[in-house]
């Protein structure tokens, strides 16, 4: 019932905020709030915008990147993705959503909790703005960030730096925190806040963790900052409950985003199990592939070679397996388990690997647990002689690969677009060309309709026609390889 209630408060006021702050969708101009409107409603528009991308439109974009899923042989509806022909105007939609609909409601709510002095609901908008514009320069790059969201103040935002973006984030969540640390008022949003009922001490590990995880985004770059992290693992006050929006139900418009454009109106016709992650899971004898995958019309589960519908005849679409997503699926803005992966990868980094298999073992209980299952299940693959089983090792990339391959496998439907980052960045799981491929181990390859030479596949996604058309400040990138900055392996 309390989730009902939440979900038509959501609604109700994410089409009236939706109506008064984006009819245009620009994210130039000052949104023009409804005056009267308690902050609380905004807080939850907000949520609501930021899901409804991360679960639909990043969940189908990331699942194509990280071959979760792959074009149907019986459609055509995300060929320009799966074949790597992505064009500006896709970009226009989760752009425009995330800056105009989600960073505007939660900017409405941080500058009405300052001036009331509400410093718990300032931290959840500053740590749920941290994370959108995370989002954003993660799969974009250089994005409007320290003259957007000025109104009229400044129409035309300069492109800040991924780098640059980056300090600034971790500013501002450090700020927001320590301004909750010295004047702890509890939130006034209460259960409007759809992710932890402004429950002022997750919020608090949701900070901590969505540190922790920009901080070994920049493992690999001259930004690396060993000694922030080892305060936080020090600390070791990261989330112990996912940080999720679940609040779907079975009604017209009411489902997972996903389920809601993919299964609902769309008919189910457009994704099928990619054989790199269904044959990971079905080699490995993972009990995870029944809660990721359904199982094909002929009873089995059977994936499809990444980009590989040509070579299979239309009619024989029902003998795939499709993505498992309900109606009441969740969207997950970060879990337990890719906690303890990030924890881990830290350990073996900065601290010579001391702890990291517990955190390791941690990792992937914690996934079993958020897909349904038990940690007792976990421990089958985990333990001594198990398929996933932790082997120590002095090369840190040889132990930092098992730690990625079990993130990439308990983000499946999780965060999609989450795995497609960490792939960017760590390149686990291999991308190798068709016939190299060792699926048990944790392989992608390229896309085989690809339209990229060179076996190279996309970094990140074109800016949007809207944006390039309407500020001079962005110009439009030269090709889908171009590098996000941390990418530097």
């Amino acid at each position: 019932m309390k989730n009902m209630k939440k979900l038509i408060a959501i609604l109700t006021i994410f089409s009236l905020v939706f109506y008064s702050c984006e009819t245009d969708l620009d994210i130039n101009i000052d949104p023009d709030a409804p005056t009267g409107v308690d902050k609380k409603f905004f807080l939850t528009a907000g949520e609501a915008s930021l899901a409804t991308i991360l679960g639909g439109q990043l969940t189908n974009l990331g699942g194509f990147m990280a071959q979760y899923h792959t074009q149907s042989p019986s459609a055509s509806q995300y060929l320009n993705i799966d074949t790597y022909n992505m064009n500006a105007d896709y970009s226009n939609r989760s752009w425009n959503e995330l800056y105009a609909g989600c960073l505007n409601d939660l900017n409405y709510v941080s500058v009405t909790a300052e001036a009331e002095g509400d410093t718990g609901s300032y931290m959840i908008a500053a740590l749920l703005k941290a994370y959108t514009f995370q989002v954003l320069t993660d799969l974009y790059g250089p994005i409007p960030y320290s003259e957007t969201l000025l109104g009229a103040e400044n129409i035309t935002p300069k492109l800040d730096s991924g780098s640059d973006v980056y300090a600034g984030l971790i500013a501002d969540v450090t700020d927001a925190m320590a301004k909750y640390a010295a004047t702890p008022v509890a939130s006034t949003v209460g259960a409007q806040d759809a992710i932890y009922d402004a429950d002022m001490s997750k919020w608090t590990q949701f900070g901590n963790t969505l540190l922790l995880k920009m901080y070994m985004r920049m493992s690999y770059t001259t930004s690396a900052n060993p000694s922030a992290v080892q305060a936080l693992l020090t600390k070791d006050n990261f989330i112990s409950e996912n940080a999720k929006v679940a609040i779907y139900d079975a009604g017209e418009n009411k489902a997972n985003p996903f389920y809601d454009v993919q299964l609902d109106h769309l008919g189910d016709v457009n994704n099928v199990a990619s054989s790199s992650l269904l044959q990971f899971y079905d080699t490995n004898i993972d009990p995870r592939i029944a809660k990721v995958f359904r199982i094909a019309g002929n009873s089995t589960y059977r994936g499809l070679d990444q980009g590989d519908r040509g070579s299979v005849a239309s009619e024989q679409a029902k003998d795939f397996s499709r993505p498992n997503v309900l109606e009441t699926t969740p969207v997950y803005l970060m879990t337990v388990a890719e906690s303890n992966f990030l924890q881990a990868e830290a350990l073996i980094r900065y601290s010579s690997g001391t702890g990291a298999v517990d955190k390791y073992n941690a990792g992937i209980a914690s996934s079993f647990e958020t897909y349904g299952l038990t940690a007792t299940q976990a421990q089958v693959l985990t333990g001594t002689g198990g398929a996933y089983e932790y082997v120590a090792s002095a090369n840190v990339e040889t132990a930092v690969r098992q730690v990625m391959i079990q993130k990439w496998a308990s983000l499946a439907y999780i965060n999609n677009i989450e795995a497609f980052f960490e792939l960017n960045r760590t390149g686990y799981p291999e991308i190798v060309t068709k016939g190299n491929e060792d699926y048990k181990a944790g392989n992608l390859i390229v896309a085989i309709e690809s339209v990229i030479p060179g076996n190279l596949t996309p970094k990140t996604i074109l800016y949007p026609d809207d944006e390039v058309d309407r500020n001079p400040n962005v110009t439009q990138k030269g090709a889908l390889t171009e590098k996000i900055w941390w990418d530097l392996k």
